[in-house]
């Protein structure tokens, strides 16, 4: 064995006591740390040949690159929707860490930490009151998760026209109908040879809204005369949060032959709150759901969930079957991950999930959603008292969009987002809505309380005294 891993092995109880120690500094007080920073040089580095081990390791990190962390799981990081960390969903992935287990499959011999996985999807399906006939399973975000989603959509298309596109590729076009499709969801389409301007717009509902207009939904459906085609609904849309009707839509469903995506990356979340859980009414009848866990779930980088209905299990496996190792058995007759997602090796992303959904339960959800949109009301409340701010959308949920009331000032939006985000105390990103710059923030911390508030509030006054 190498002599400085074996050192590093014989004291690892210490390696460990150092991390302990330094994580806890950082968990404990993450609110006092930067949440950005300037851009910083990188220097060359070349690898030397005999190594400096564990603990030196840890010096150097702590003196090169210690100070480039910024507090994003803090919480007052609302740039993009970027959730922080459970106490317990911390245990769970540093357990995973450790334990390093390929979940895959609970009928061979060897690793069946699967089964944690599979438990871990029926938690989650009775946090968000979705039925039992869905297949989920963890995938590294919600670019990934829309990705399988679509894949499988984009087999059901084929099918339907009598094609195997997965085996044979894609040989007639692929309809797509969406009103406000997340930029994921668009990455997807292009990566799976589906195309990224394939895409035919759907009108959205008058009234400052970004969900579908249902009846243009159905005028653009009939134009189609009768083919199967993908729509991508939306649980949530990156600026004002806003929700399709799941209802209409499911009436329409019934009527016309067409795939039914939702991405519910974070707006999914609505559903653990009585209070908010109307909004996804009718979501339960989708062909597949979309939601990211870390945002709204509160556990580390990276995690996110599909969930496919179970009728399309074969569609699913022509899809991502993996069959030319003879260790992998038939993959009809044997489950395993990897015949049902793309990836044939991933960590235990189910295990942190676990931890936290154990240790907090429904009520502990419930009071993080609903503390999440508290918080983004009271600062819609701070924006609708300032006479230099309007809201560009209403806040329907956990997002707050807003610009300088000024329209004159628009080439100032950049600016006034620098000088926000300069002192380090609150991290905010720039937005277009309509044609309108702007500034969003997203509410999906656990921490954030109302200190945090008054602190955002008055870097927003400063940032506005820079600009006049």
């Amino acid at each position: 064995m190498n002599k400085l891993l074996e050192k590093d092995f014989n004291s690892f109880d210490k390696l460990l006591h150092k991390i302990a120690e330094q994580g806890t500094e950082y968990f404990k007080n993450v609110d006092l740390e930067k949440t950005s920073l300037p851009v910083l040089k990188t220097s060359k580095k070349i690898l030397n040949n005999e190594g400096i081990g564990g603990l030196k390791t840890l010096k150097l990190f702590n003196e090169k690159f210690r100070h480039t962390i910024v507090a994003s799981s803090g919480p007052r990081y609302l740039g993009y929707v970027v959730g922080g960390t459970t106490p317990a969903a911390v245990i769970g992935d540093w357990l995973t860490t450790i334990y390093d287990q390929n979940p895959q499959t609970t009928t061979a011999q060897g690793d069946v930490s699967v089964q944690i996985e599979q438990e871990t999807i029926k938690l989650l399906l009775h946090l968000f009151h979705l039925p039992n006939n869905f297949l989920g399973g963890f995938v590294s975000g919600a670019t990934m998760s829309n990705f399988t989603c679509l894949a499988v959509a984009r087999q059901w298309i084929g099918k339907q026209e009598g094609k195997d596109f997965a085996k044979n590729g894609i040989t007639s076009t692929i309809n797509v109908l969406s009103a406000v499709p997340h930029s994921s969801a668009i990455k997807s389409l292009s990566m799976l040879g589906i195309g990224s301007a394939n895409v035919i717009k759907i009108k959205i509902e008058e009234g400052n809204r970004e969900s579908i207009n249902i009846n243009d939904l159905e005028v653009k459906i009939k134009t189609l005369n009768n083919k199967p085609f993908i729509l991508i609904s939306s649980a949530g849309t990156v600026n004002s949060a806003d929700f399709d009707n799941f209802e209409a839509i499911n009436a329409l469903h019934k009527k016309y032959n067409f795939w039914w995506h939702i991405d519910g990356a974070f707006g999914a979340f609505a559903s653990c709150s009585p209070k908010y859980r109307h909004l996804v009414k009718g979501w339960e009848n989708a062909d597949s759901i979309t939601i990211d866990c870390h945002k709204w779930l509160n556990v580390p980088y990276d995690s996110a969930v599909f969930f496919v209905k179970e009728k399309h299990n074969l569609l699913q496996l022509e899809t991502f079957q993996n069959s030319n190792a003879p260790y992998l058995g038939d993959p009809s007759e044997n489950f395993n991950y990897l015949n049902f997602l793309p990836e044939n090796s991933r960590r235990l992303r189910a295990l942190p999930a676990w931890f936290s959904l154990i240790a907090y339960g429904k009520d502990g959800y419930k009071d993080i959603v609903e503390n999440s949109v508290n918080m983004a009301q009271k600062l819609e409340e701070f924006i609708l008292q300032n006479e230099e701010l309007t809201l560009l959308t209403p806040t329907r949920l956990n997002n707050v969009c807003f610009s300088l009331k000024d329209k004159n000032k628009q080439d100032k939006i950049p600016l006034f987002i620098t000088e926000l985000n300069k002192e380090g105390k609150v991290y905010m990103t720039p937005t277009v809505y309509r044609n309108t710059k702007g500034v969003r923030a997203s509410f999906v911390n656990w921490r954030t309380n109302e200190k945090d508030i008054l602190i955002i509030t008055k870097e927003i006054e400063k940032a506005l005294k820079y600009i006049k």
